[in-house]
């Protein structure tokens, strides 16, 4: 019986060493090309902002012109302006903890843009530029931050499930979503709908992700799994989850995988569009690893100097995807410098207004964690509402700041 084939790196790179014995060179080949683009990189925008033609994806963006490009260039200033606010007011003991995504705006705005009304998003953590872009205001998804809410918004309305704290589960949701839409009859021509569900590249390594694969490709579940390889998870490196690029994995399930330069908001929107359409046709899931890279830390509570070199964020700062953007606006003609100044004049007015809303914000009463727990009330439930709010009574206000006094502030 023939030897199991360790697969290389990239198509065409010579035969496959077998599992047991892979060359020192195919080893290194496989480590390189989880920490760099590689020929499979699909790019539309150079970081210098040149234009890159594609026979297979200029189709799905044929309708972006300057105007388009100018709002997606609005999109991720916004964005990364929001974020850089939030992550101040994190440090300031306004917030709880924040998670940065300085850096992955493109991914984010670009397969963002590309979803219909009648798509649905799971979101993990950190997609606060999808959250944007499916209409959600940041000022209701701060709270999840601040610790007043899980979610503030109606996530049917705007197509954009709750954030997920536990990593890789949103996976499984998505996946039966989706399974529930094909069931359903909503695939099938351009009208049909489809799901999208975003995870890191750490979350490459949990079981819910691979079962969400396998059940995603045993149903031609319409399901478009968009991984954001940000090139750490947490303090480790891809390479040390992964022998090949994350987007091979798709290879083992018998779905189609396909690398895009994260940094390139054009590229996303081709290649999501691409991918939203195999889906809502009935053609089963498809994986996109969005080749990025995180600027600044997991969360407020990482330090990233502590496992990584400062010359591989200053070579991705070359990579801006804001930047890529402007240059080739600027270059092009497409947008005036008046143009980028109100751009950041509104991002500012926008931060602004986050800001003071999260100053503002009123403390929840203490009976708002019994609020929404079912769709319907028990009597257990509010027996148990009842002994916490007698329980609260029994301070005196100024022993406990959660008394009553903070209950009936809350009230008014």
């Amino acid at each position: 019986m023939p030897s199991e084939q360790w697969t290389h790196p990239e198509p065409g790179d010579g035969p496959a060493a077998i599992a047991a014995q892979p060359s020192p060179e195919q080893v290194i080949a496989g480590l390189r090309a989880t920490s760099e683009g590689g020929a499979e990189l699909t790019q539309l925008l150079t970081p210098e902002g040149q234009r890159v033609p594609s026979t297979q994806f200029d189709p799905y963006v044929a309708d972006v012109d300057d105007e388009t490009l100018r709002n997606l260039y609005r999109d991720m200033v916004l964005v990364r302006r929001a974020d850089r606010e939030a992550n101040a007011m994190q440090r300031q003991g306004q917030l709880g903890i924040w998670v940065p995504l300085l850096g992955q705006e493109a991914a984010q705005v670009g397969s963002g843009r590309a979803l219909q009304p009648r798509d649905m998003a799971f979101p993990s953590y950190r997609e606060h530029g999808v959250a944007y872009t499916r209409g959600v205001d940041l000022r209701d998804l701060i709270g999840i931050f601040r610790c007043t809410d899980h979610s503030g918004w109606d996530y049917q309305a705007h197509g954009f499930h709750p954030y997920t704290i536990v990593i890789g589960n949103q996976v499984l949701n998505a996946t039966g979503y989706a399974m529930g839409q094909k069931f359903e009859g909503k695939v099938g021509d351009d009208d049909g709908e489809a799901t999208i569900c975003y995870f890191g590249d750490g979350a490459t390594s949990q079981g819910d992700v691979h079962e969400g694969f396998v059940w995603g490709a045993v149903y031609d579940a319409p399901l478009v799994f968009f991984c954001q390889n940000n090139q750490w998870a947490i303090s480790e490196p891809t390479e040390r989850q992964s022998r090949l690029p994350l987007y091979q994995r798709a290879r083992g399930y018998g779905f189609p995988g396909i690398r895009v330069d994260g940094n390139d908001v054009l590229a996303c929107l081709a290649v999501t569009r691409w991918a939203l359409e195999q889906c809502r046709h009935g053609n089963g899931p498809v994986l996109i690893e969005a080749f990025t890279y995180r600027m600044d830390a997991h969360t407020t509570t990482d330090d990233p100097t502590r496992y990584r070199l400062s010359d591989e964020l200053e070579e991705w700062k070359l990579k801006d995807p804001i930047e890529r953007v402007r240059a080739h606006l600027a270059r092009g003609g497409g947008a005036e410098p008046e143009f980028f100044d109100q751009v950041q004049a509104e991002a500012d007015e926008f931060a602004a207004q986050l800001r003071e809303h999260t100053f503002t914000m009123p403390e929840p009463p203490p009976e708002r964690i019994f609020s929404n727990v079912y769709a319907e009330s028990s009597p257990l439930l509010e027996q148990q509402r009842a002994e916490y709010l007698s329980y609260l009574d029994g301070f005196a206000p100024e022993e406990s700041l959660a008394g009553s006094s903070i209950r009936n502030r809350g009230e008014h």
